[in-house]
């Protein structure tokens, strides 16, 4: 369900997506977001109302640094980056490598992220990163997995951020005038509902699946009971 936070592109809450056991996703539970740096004051009054007891930053330091949000070092807000400082950058030519690469790098931030929307008892958890739509996909896609949504479903949500940052990707186009470089732009910027699948793959092939990967991160049984219990109606 789509949710009208002015200042925001990307923002949608995920209630109501079906699991396999003929259950839905509580909706006021999970809300995933684009950044929430360029909310405007009417857009900060509808985070409040939507009943936000949390609010989950995976960004890293340097880019809280240069945006932070009307929430950042509020008791709201969570910070969470999903690379270690000291790590080097990916340095892959594609997003989906480039998203394996953070996954295989540091499994214990990816589980500690998770663990963020567990730990909290009540009202809405808000995950957002820059655009929404990768960091915020996979810490997403991981929740629900263990929540029992289906591939299809999650796969679904996932490419609902097309639609939604597709003016943002013409005006970056617009605004680089060295056309050798858009191919690039798209590569990262783009949402395909291909590069879900190859991540939940390399997951499945790598790991056994995202549970055996939040335990390899360091979940405990207790983690994703909670889990389970706080996503699922």
């Amino acid at each position: 369900m789509d949710l009208d936070w002015p200042g925001c592109r990307n923002v949608r809450d995920v209630g109501g997506l079906p699991t396999a056991d003929g259950r839905v996703v509580r909706e006021g539970v999970l809300i995933r977001a684009d950044s929430l740096q360029y909310l405007t004051a009417d857009g900060i009054e509808a985070v409040r109302r939507s009943g936000v007891s949390r609010i989950l930053d995976l960004r890293g330091d340097g880019e809280v640094a240069i945006a932070p949000t009307p929430f950042t070092g509020t008791p709201l807000a969570v910070r969470q980056s999903l690379v270690d400082p000291a790590d080097p950058d990916h340095g892959q030519a594609t997003i989906v490598s480039a998203c394996t690469w953070m996954l295989d790098k540091r499994p214990e931030l990816f589980a500690a992220a998770v663990k963020a929307i567990a730990d909290e008892p009540d009202g809405a958890v808000v995950v957002h990163c820059h655009g929404g739509k990768d960091r915020t996909g996979m810490i997403v896609a991981l929740a629900l997995s263990v929540a029992g949504v289906p591939e299809e479903e999650i796969v679904a949500d996932y490419y609902l951020t097309q639609s939604r940052l597709a003016q943002w990707l013409e005006e970056q186009l617009a605004e680089e005038p060295d056309v050798a470089k858009h191919p690039e732009l798209i590569e990262f910027r783009d949402t395909r509902a291909e590069s879900i699948v190859e991540i939940l793959r390399h997951l499945d092939e790598k790991y056994g699946g995202p549970e055996a990967y939040l335990r390899q991160g360091g979940l405990t049984d207790e983690d994703l009971t909670k889990l389970r219990a706080r996503l699922v109606a």
